[in-house]
C-alpha cells in the first residue's frame, strides 16, 4: 500500500508548548519528591489537549484533570488547558492558594485579547466556531454582551443581525478558512459594508487544511488520525471528504476499516494538531502493511 503522509501532520506549536509546560511541572514535582519533600499535586484545568492517548499517559503519571474551580486545593500546581478558559474561571483559579501555569496557546490568547480590544471599542462580536467548544467559551468571555456565535453560513443567515450595530468578525483558531471567507462575503452583502475582521484562524490550521485538500485530490482514500473531541481534526476530515474521496477519521490504527481500504492503491494520511507522532507512525506502518 502506498501512503502519502502530510508533512504538517501532528503537534502544532500551541500543543507542543502546552505539553512542555505540563512536563516541566511533572518533572519539578518528581525532583522535589526525590529530595524528600512532599510531592505537590499536579493537575490540568480541563483536558490539556484533545487526545485520549496523551490524556491517559498523563493520568498514569498522576496528573489529575479538574473541571471545577472548587476542586483546586491549596498547594496544587494547575496548568490551564491549551484551548484556554473563560477569564472568570482564570481569575477564580488565581484566587486559590495554588500555582497556576497558563498553557493557553499563544494564538488563542492573542484572539482573546483582540476580541476584548474590539469590544471595548464598542463593537459586537460575530464568532465563527463551535458554541460548546472550550476555546469558544473562553473567547466569548472576552466579548461582553451581545456576542453571537455561528457554526456555519446557514446559522449565520439565521442570526438576528441589527443594521445599526457595529459588528466585527472573528473565528475559533482551528476553523475552516474557506467557510470563514464565505461568511465574511455574506456579511458584506447582508450589511452593505465590509465588516472589520480579526484574523484569528492560525497559519498552522490553514496549512494543514490546504495540505489535506491537496493530498485528498491525489489518493483513493484519506485517513485522518486524531481525537474524536478534536475540532481541528474533525475539520481536516471534513475538508478531505469535501474533495469527493472516501475519508475516515480514527483515533488509532486499530479503528481503521481494513476491508474498505484494502483495495486502495494510494492512501493519504494526515493527523490533527494534538495527535502524537507515535500514533501517526503506527497508523502509517499498518496502512503500508495492507
Amino acid at each position: 500500500m502506498n501512503v502519502i503522509r502530510a508533512r504538517t501532520a501532528g503537534f502544532c506549536m500551541g500543543v507542543s508548548l502546552a505539553l512542555r509546560k505540563l512536563d516541566r511541572e511533572v518533572d519539578r514535582a518528581e525532583e522535589k519528591a526525590a529530595q524528600g519533600s512532599p510531592r505537590c499535586r499536579i493537575a490540568t484545568f480541563g483536558p490539556i489537549i484533545h487526545n485520549p492517548q496523551v490524556l491517559e499517559a498523563y493520568a498514569g503519571m498522576g496528573v489529575r484533570c479538574l473541571r471545577q474551580v472548587d476542586e483546586v486545593e491549596a498547594g496544587d500546581h494547575v496548568v490551564i488547558r491549551a484551548h484556554g478558559v473563560p477569564q472568570q474561571q482564570e481569575k477564580a483559579l488565581r484566587s486559590r492558594d495554588a500555582v497556576v501555569v497558563d498553557a493557553t496557546c499563544p494564538k488563542v490568547k492573542k484572539a482573546q485579547l483582540g476580541i476584548e480590544e474590539q469590544c471595548r471599542a464598542g463593537r459586537t462580536l460575530l464568532l465563527f466556531g463551535e458554541a460548546e467548544h472550550p476555546e469558544v467559551r473562553g473567547l466569548l468571555s472576552y466579548a461582553g454582551e451581545g456576542a453571537l456565535v455561528f457554526g456555519s453560513v446557514d446559522e449565520l443567515e439565521g442570526l438576528p443581525l441589527q443594521p445599526e450595530t457595529e459588528y466585527f468578525l472573528a473565528a475559533q483558531t482551528t476553523q475552516d478558512r474557506v467557510a470563514f471567507e464565505v461568511a465574511r462575503a455574506w456579511l458584506h452583502e447582508r450589511l452593505g459594508h465590509e465588516v472589520p475582521v480579526l484574523e484569528t484562524i492560525c497559519d498552522a490550521t490553514r496549512l494543514r487544511q490546504q495540505e489535506a485538500i491537496d493530498i485528498a485530490r491525489k489518493v483513493d482514500a484519506m485517513v485522518v488520525v486524531g481525537g474524536f473531541d478534536s475540532g481541528n481534526t474533525r475539520r481536516l476530515a471534513d475538508v478531505a471528504a469535501a474533495q469527493g474521496v472516501f475519508t475516515v477519521h480514527v483515533e488509532n490504527e486499530s479503528q481503521l476499516p481494513v476491508e474498505q481500504l484494502r483495495g486502495c492503491g494510494i492512501i493519504g494520511l494526515t493527523a490533527g494538531a494534538s495527535t502524537p507522532k507515535s500514533i501517526i507512525d503506527a497508523t502509517q506502518r499498518f496502512l503500508e502493511s495492507l
